[in-house]
């Protein structure tokens, strides 16, 4: 517990100083189904975070809103500035849309950043304003094999130093709202023609990183109870995002849609 306040605490002075550094703590809200414009009421609640909205790709239809906090306590204010705006309208799910009882409820996540199974963490966070996928892997790791997952990750993400693969990763443990031992990672895409550049020969001074993850990848199976891997969309009309954000690339989040 000691670590995990002070990982936080040094997380959060960081990402206050720049939009490069990875939020230390990310709340997640998915919803079955599609949306038609910004779900949860954040501009009339003027939340102070940024949130960005994705749409799946691939898999089943759902809706994600990734908001990106600094502190528990930002989650908290969130949560009691959306809440006064709603209070008194008419009953509504918490994406802020009419409530039907035949609807999937929605579900929500809290997730605390892991630098060290995370992949180039900084220049993840720099991808995000221009990326338009993400690539979502989600596992679920058995009771007490956390240490053991953990060393594969170091195994996977020293052979892509090797070989200098560029394509960054925001790992994050879920603490609430799904089973215990469950870990989601990001990787922003700013194309899907990223995925067609392969790595087809392993230098050879990679190797020997790559004959180790080889070796050491069949244990996944031990330690893993599931792997899902999702594409997603980013929507700018589901989003909101600062000014400083959206600097990244101002004409795809400030676009507004055709006839308005």
């Amino acid at each position: 517990m000691k670590l995990l306040i002070s990982l936080l605490l040094l997380s959060c002075s960081a990402f206050s100083q720049g939009a490069a550094v990875p939020p230390p703590i990310i709340q997640i809200t998915s919803k079955p189904g599609g949306a038609a414009g910004p779900t949860r009421p954040y501009a009339s609640g003027r939340a102070a975070v940024d949130v960005v909205g994705l749409a799946a790709a691939t898999g089943l239809p759902q809706t994600w809103m990734i908001e990106m906090h600094p502190t528990f306590a930002s989650i908290e204010d969130l949560d009691k500035a959306l809440s006064a705006v709603t209070r008194g309208r008419q009953p509504s799910d918490s994406f802020g849309q009419p409530q039907d009882d035949l609807a999937a409820p929605p579900r929500t996540m809290i997730a605390v950043l892991q630098p060290g199974w995370s992949y180039r963490p900084d220049d993840a966070m720099r991808a995000l304003p221009k990326a338009r996928y993400i690539r979502v892997t989600i596992h679920s790791i058995r009771a007490g094999l956390e240490a053991d997952f953990g060393e594969l990750v170091k195994l996977r993400k020293l052979t892509s130093d090797s070989i200098n693969l560029d394509r960054p990763e925001l790992a994050y443990h879920v603490i609430s709202g799904a089973p215990s031992g469950t870990y989601i990672v990001l990787s922003p895409l700013n194309s899907l023609r990223v995925m067609d550049e392969g790595v087809i020969d392993v230098p050879a001074y990679a190797a020997p990183a790559a004959d180790a993850l080889a070796k050491a990848e069949p244990k996944a199976a031990d330690i893993e109870i599931s792997r899902e891997h999702l594409l997603f969309r980013v929507e700018p009309r589901l989003s909101y995002v600062s000014d400083d954000f959206a600097a990244g690339d101002p004409a795809f989040w400030r676009s507004k849609p055709a006839g308005q």
